[in-house]
């Protein structure tokens, strides 16, 4: 199971606190000889594996490395070619690691753009929610699922909101949400130094949170008293 990400929301709806807590990518390296007994193509600046599955390997994994060296999208450590490289029976045997596509910079900079808006986008769950419920005084939408992920927001009666992004899987995000809201009360708000609706930057918050998404994606769920 894996958290992917923990984002806090003022009351606002400005973006303080930002943490992305990524599971490590499967990957599978082996060593082949000539001809590959893959077949591999060029797809968004990135070489994936379009069919044959083995050993760990996938369909739509990327080529991440190749004897040891990583790859830079379509090219070698020393600028070749990728389908080139490994179109060449001279090159052979040939150790390559396969994975998830790594994002590249455009991408990682839209994710982030896309990610410091969710403030915005927790507030429109909420009204939304609100909006939509047949009685008054509703908290809104909590929750939002999809095939690779789910939302799921919390709000308190201030207005602060804390949303966790996770594994479809991933079982006590409810209670992980009381538990980071603890941790927010007991180490950025009886902090001196922190204002409050300011960016949350205090490096036992960062630990003790860092800890609770431990302690939750080994237990799956956190115990009474936790």
């Amino acid at each position: 199971m894996a958290i992917f990400s923990v984002y806090v929301v003022n009351k606002a709806g400005g973006l303080i606190y930002q943490l992305d807590s990524y599971a490590p990518r499967a990957e599978a390296e082996k060593t082949f000889s000539y001809p590959l007994d893959l077949l591999l193509k060029l797809h968004d600046e990135r070489v994936l594996v379009a069919f044959g599955q083995r050993d760990g390997i996938r369909v739509g994994h990327a080529v991440l490395a190749i004897n040891g060296k990583d790859v830079n999208g379509k090219y070698t450590a020393d600028g070749k070619e990728v389908l080139e490289y490994l179109g060449n029976p001279a090159n052979y045997p040939v150790s390559v690691r396969f994975g998830r596509p790594r994002l590249t910079s455009n991408e990682k900079l839209m994710l982030a753009s896309m990610f410091h808006s969710s403030a915005s986008f927790a507030n429109r769950l909420f009204a939304i929610g609100s909006q939509l419920s047949p009685e008054q005084g509703s908290s809104g939408i909590e929750m939002l699922e999809t095939d690779t992920f789910k939302l799921h927001c919390f709000q308190t009666l201030t207005g602060i909101k804390f949303v966790v992004l996770a594994d479809p899987r991933q079982a006590g995000i409810d209670s992980l949400l009381r538990k980071i809201y603890e941790i927010y009360s007991d180490f950025a708000l009886k902090n001196p130094f922190y204002s409050l609706e300011m960016p949350i930057r205090c490096e036992l918050f960062d630990q003790n949170l860092k800890l609770a998404l431990e302690v939750a994606e080994k237990a799956g769920t956190f115990g009474p008293g936790s």
